[in-house]
């Protein structure tokens, strides 16, 4: 097939779809003026727009500038000593890991020393006790 015509079957099959599907209006808008005009406007504003008790309750609560309750204070300090608590006990545990890690480290490096030092002794020794390398008197 042509691409021409591969392009204006599926725009033909589209325009079908379209003209067929009646629900192909926006969800968001109305077009039928019969909907709008039953709908009287005192409706909307309540609908929208809260009464006037609960937005003076509402900005009444706290400003930005105003004090804080106590409540408000004794509940922001526990959180944040709570968080203090958890970073220290995170830093602590870290902490112990790494020293535990320096002290394998440590213990292995002293013992690897330790058995070339053996084998440097055995390889060398002499004989004599103590070695006679050790005892040599340079003149």
């Amino acid at each position: 097939m042509n691409w021409n015509q591969i392009i204006f079957i599926s725009l033909l099959a589209t325009v079908l779809i379209l003209a067929i599907a009646n629900e192909a209006e926006s969800a968001a808008v109305r077009t039928n003026k019969s909907d709008i005009k039953t709908e009287d406007g005192e409706n909307m504003k309540k609908r929208i727009f809260m009464q006037e008790s609960e937005a003076a309750a509402f900005l009444k609560r706290r400003g930005r500038r105003s004090t804080k309750s106590k409540d408000e204070v004794n509940a922001e300090n526990r959180q944040r000593l709570a968080a203090d608590e958890r970073r220290r006990e995170y830093y602590e545990e870290q902490r112990n890991e790494f020293e535990n890690y320096v002290e394998e480290e440590r213990d292995e490096q002293q013992e690897r020393n330790r058995e070339k030092t053996e084998q440097w002794r055995e390889y060398h020794y002499d004989g004599l006790y103590p070695s006679y390398q050790y005892n040599r008197h340079h003149i």
